[in-house]
């Protein structure tokens, strides 16, 4: 624009110049001209000042767009670390439940006045040896060969989430490896397998991750984690370079589980945009 005007302004005064016109006519124009090229000197200048406006403009939506982002992602997650606590409260208190109901069957029946006894064959009593009683406060073993030492489920289950969420991955491991070691047979057992898988996911050992999910298929292949598990072991696969393999675990999901979120997720996959 800058290049432009002065040529502009040398081809009208030369043109000016071609015809004899008086003086005071040709200082007119030359005056007129003058006053346009000010003027547009005036809107170039406003142009350049709305445009760094607007740039700066962009800047603040931008940084103020990410920090939105960031605030949503927190609130994402905690939600989910609550819903996670919640589950699992919720199952310690069924299993607390379970347990007393299990004791109150078992306990023993009020005592009894006993029979007398007959001699057998070889002068000793008929019956055989009688069962040692339980003695109160006596210890009884812990369902499912627990450890009797270890936290509640949910106090671990929940303690290993947390931990996963604020990006301790190895303690997070260690903890849903302790979980499943003394709490194998719970509602919660898979979760906790297949969140091993993903703090493997989340520390780039997408090998580890893919042996972790595959583990949870093994062991409990009726988990409702099983689609997230295996769409999540197809991105661990493409994230090594098997995206034919890849294609193959998107492709079960979207078949079997086509309703689900992880579903929609492998359809996206297989047809990206």
């Amino acid at each position: 624009m800058r290049r432009v005007i002065p040529f502009a302004c040398a081809v009208v005064v030369a043109w000016t110049l071609s015809f004899p016109v008086p003086a005071f006519a040709v200082n007119k124009d030359i005056e007129r001209l003058e006053m346009q090229i000010s003027s547009l000197q005036s809107q170039l200048a406003d142009l350049q000042r709305s445009s760094e406006d607007t740039l700066r403009e962009i800047k603040r939506l931008n940084e103020s767009l990410a920090d939105q982002s960031a605030t949503m992602r927190r609130l994402v997650q905690d939600r989910r670390v609550q819903e996670e606590s919640i589950s699992a409260a919720l199952k310690d208190v069924t299993d607390r439940m379970a347990d007393l109901s299990e004791r109150m069957q078992t306990a023993p029946a009020p005592a009894v006045t006993a029979p007398p006894m007959t001699a057998g064959p070889d002068g000793g009593p008929a019956g055989g040896p009688a069962a040692a009683p339980i003695t109160p406060g006596q210890t009884v073993p812990a369902p499912g060969g627990a450890n009797p030492q270890a936290p509640a489920p949910r106090e671990l289950y929940t303690q290993a989430y947390a931990d996963y969420a604020r990006g301790n991955y190895d303690l997070a491991i260690q903890e849903y490896t302790d979980y499943l070691r003394n709490y194998p047979d719970t509602d919660l057992s898979d979760n906790a397998q297949y969140w091993i898988g993903e703090c493997q996911y989340s520390k780039q050992k997408f090998t580890e991750a893919i042996a972790a999910w595959d583990e949870l298929l093994r062991q409990y292949p009726s988990s409702d984690k099983l689609p997230d598990a295996r769409f999540k072991k197809g991105m661990a696969l493409e994230k090594l370079g098997r995206r034919s393999q890849a294609l193959l675990e998107y492709r079960f999901v979207a078949e079997r589980f086509p309703n689900s979120e992880a579903g929609r997720k492998a359809r996206e996959k297989l047809n990206p945009r």
